[in-house]
């Protein structure tokens, strides 16, 4: 990914270039979307980064339309840079073969001080939990029908990535039991 974006501030910038949005619609469309699962922004970090990425010049505030009797909302939108600066990180964060660091590497490489029986009983844990969210996000992907191409690939990488897992740990924990998955 482009050194000039954090990848929060990118999903932000990106999604603003889609269209104008106001923060808690950014918070509804992350949500929606299963971005979640792959992204660090809480709904209090939003406005944090929106100034960040409005101080940068970045995106700016287009409007505050009211919602009903409630407060005006700020909308923001990305500038001509904003769009040159989101269009690079994005096609970076594309081609970049990145490492990923997962507890459970590091949860490996110490597994020798863990009793057998316990790490039994963390791998059917670990097992248990993709179980459970394949199953949301499977569901999240499936109430949506209408969704855009792009969108339906994130969910399904992220799905395809817990699938892999999923047959790596059914292979590891047959391995630790002595049969063939």
């Amino acid at each position: 990914m482009a050194a000039d974006l954090t990848p929060a501030e990118l999903t932000l910038l990106g999604l603003l270039v889609e269209k104008p949005r106001h923060g808690y619609e950014l918070d509804e469309v992350i949500d929606a979307r299963g971005m979640r699962e792959w992204t660090e922004i809480g709904f209090s970090s939003i406005y944090y980064l929106l100034g960040r990425l409005r101080d940068r010049g970045l995106i700016t505030e287009v409007g505050s339309p009211r919602a009903g009797r409630g407060k005006a909302r700020r909308v923001y939108e990305p500038t001509a840079e904003g769009r040159r600066a989101c269009a690079r990180a994005a096609e970076a964060a594309v081609a970049e073969l990145r490492p990923v660091f997962p507890p459970i590497l590091v949860g490996l490489a110490n597994q020798p001080v863990i009793p057998p029986e316990r790490l039994r009983a963390a791998l059917d844990r670990r097992a248990a939990a993709l179980t459970e969210r394949l199953a949301a996000i499977g569901a999240a992907r499936d109430t949506q029908p209408d969704i855009p191409d792009f969108v339906r690939a994130i969910f399904d990488y992220t799905l395809g990535q817990l699938e892999a897992e999923q047959r790596w740990l059914d292979a590891y924990r047959a391995s630790q039991e002595g049969t063939s998955p």
